[in-house]
Order: structure tokens, then C-alpha cells, then sequence
């Protein structure tokens, strides 16, 4: 007899969202078919059915909203007891829009006054000296544009700048 006493006042203090059943989730699948206009699968309706195993607590009054602009999920959300689910969407394949195809402005080809193979003298003038050396181009260039010049003996090729044809100068001597 105590037993039952202390089921019956157990019961009566559990709330009433423990008490009713769990909310519908055939009439969710509805809402979202009659929210999109579109049915499950099809595009702009759900993508699938919500998860049957979903356990929420019924919901009187339910509130459905687009995700985002571009419509890729319903949610549906209930304001007491709180909660709310995201069912996404089978959105329409968007078209790629065609750029269309600028022309490129063709690069004007350099005139090089430096060719490779080209014999080079590499002259350093300052206030006071001047130093010459001669050497082979080994890369082509424009006026004012740097070359690998290879200088007699077993030095590595030096970096020079591009002045006229046959005439170069080191990189910080140029006038």
C-alpha cells in the first residue's frame, strides 16, 4: 500500500512534458512538404525524412523558417518546451554562369639589345676610376634588364644590367 502511495506522488510531480507522448514525426515530414511546396526527395523539398528516432517532447505550436537565403535547410523550432531541428533541403543544380572570355592583351615581345652569345663589356664607372671587363652573354636582355654575363677564367658568371647592345654595367652603378 505504501508502494503505490509513493508511485502515485512520484507520478503526479514528474512534469507533463515527461508525461505526453513524443512529438510526430510523420506530421514534421508534412510541415516541411507544406512549408517548401515541393515533396520529400523532390528538389526543394526535404532532402529525407526527419530521423524517426528523434525523441522530442510534443509541441503545441510549431515554428518553421528557411535556414538561409539560398535555402538549404528548413528549421523547425518549438518555443516550450525548447528545442529545434535543422532538415535539409534538395537544392536545384545552379548553372554556372559564363564568363565570357576577355581577350588577353598579348605582351609585346622586349627588345633586347643584349642577345646571348653576344660579347659584352661590363664597365663600372665612378667618380675618379673606371673598370672595364669583357665577357659572353649567356641570357637575353632588354635595356635596363639584368643578364648573366660569363667572364674569361673560372670565375662564376657575374649579374650585370643591360645598357645598349655590347654594354653593360653591375647592379648599384648604373647612371
Amino acid at each position: 500500500m505504501m508502494r503505490l502511495g509513493i508511485f502515485a506522488l512520484l507520478t503526479a510531480a514528474t512534469p507533463a512534458i515527461a508525461q505526453g507522448p513524443f512529438q510526430d514525426i510523420a506530421a514534421l515530414d508534412r510541415a516541411v512538404a507544406d512549408f517548401t511546396g515541393r515533396p520529400l526527395g523532390g528538389e526543394g523539398g526535404a532532402r529525407a525524412p526527419v530521423d524517426a528516432r528523434l525523441k522530442l517532447a510534443t509541441c503545441s505550436t510549431l515554428m518553421m523558417k528557411w535556414r538561409q537565403d539560398n535555402h538549404d535547410a528548413v528549421v523547425i523550432s518549438c518555443a516550450n518546451p525548447e528545442w529545434r531541428i535543422f532538415v535539409p533541403v534538395v537544392m536545384a543544380p545552379v548553372a554556372a554562369t559564363p564568363v565570357p572570355a576577355s581577350v588577353a592583351p598579348v605582351a609585346a615581345k622586349p627588345d633586347y639589345v643584349i642577345k646571348r652569345g653576344d660579347p659584352v663589356s661590363v664597365e663600372v664607372n665612378t667618380n675618379g676610376f673606371a673598370v672595364t671587363r669583357d665577357g659572353i652573354a649567356m641570357t637575353d636582355a632588354a635595356a635596363g634588364a639584368r643578364l648573366l654575363v660569363d667572364v674569361a677564367g673560372p670565375k662564376k658568371p657575374i649579374q650585370a644590367i643591360a645598357l645598349e647592345p655590347g654594354r653593360a654595367t653591375l647592379p648599384g652603378y648604373v647612371r
